[in-house]
C-alpha cells in the first residue's frame, strides 16, 4: 500500500485500508483509522512495542495526550500513565528521517514541564533516546546515548 522504512522495532501487523490517496491504518487504542504518516508508522511501532514486550496496559497509554503550554494547547505524542493516571511516561515520535537531536529533546522536555513524567522518549523509530526525570534533571538511562 505504501512504502515506509523498517524501524529498529520488533515487526508489527497493522490493518490497514485505502481512502482516495491515502492509506489509513487502524489504531486499537483511539478505536478509528488514521492517516499513514511517517510519524505515526512510527508510533504504532511504538505503542506495540510499549503493550508486547513491556507489558504496558493499553487502557495507560494516551496518544495525543492534551498538553496546556503558556496558555496553548500541545500535544504529546504517547504519555503513559500510572495506576492513578498521572503520567509516568512521555514519547515524542518523529518520522524515521528525522533526526532527533536538541530540538526534540527540548519539546519533550517543555512538554514536561507541565506534566512531570519521571521517563522521556524520543524515537524516529532507526534510533531511540531515553532519559530519567528525578524532578530537577535529566539523567539518560543506560544504554541511551547522551543527547545534551
Amino acid at each position: 500500500m505504501t512504502t515506509l522504512p523498517k524501524l529498529n522495532f520488533p515487526a508489527i501487523r497493522l490493518r490497514a485500508r485505502r481512502r482516495g490517496e491515502s492509506v489509513e491504518v487502524w489504531d486499537a487504542l483511539r478505536g478509528s483509522y488514521l492517516v499513514l504518516t511517517p510519524e505515526e508508522w512510527v508510533r504504532q511501532h511504538l505503542t506495540a512495542y510499549l503493550t508486547t514486550r513491556c507489558g504496558v496496559q493499553p487502557t495507560r497509554i494516551v496518544e495525543e495526550y492534551a498538553v496546556a503550554l503558556n496558555g496553548q494547547p500541545q500535544r504529546a505524542d504517547v504519555v503513559v500513565v500510572d495506576r492513578h493516571a498521572a503520567p509516568l511516561l512521555l514519547a515524542e515520535c518523529k518520522a524515521p528521517d528525522i533526526p532527533i537531536g536538541e530540538k526534540a529533546l527540548a519539546q519533550a522536555v517543555r512538554y514536561n514541564s507541565v506534566l512531570g513524567a519521571r521517563y522521556i522518549v524520543l524515537t524516529n523509530g532507526m534510533k531511540h533516546y531515553c532519559y530519567e526525570y528525578d524532578g530537577t534533571r535529566y539523567t539518560p538511562l543506560s544504554g541511551f546515548p547522551d543527547l545534551r
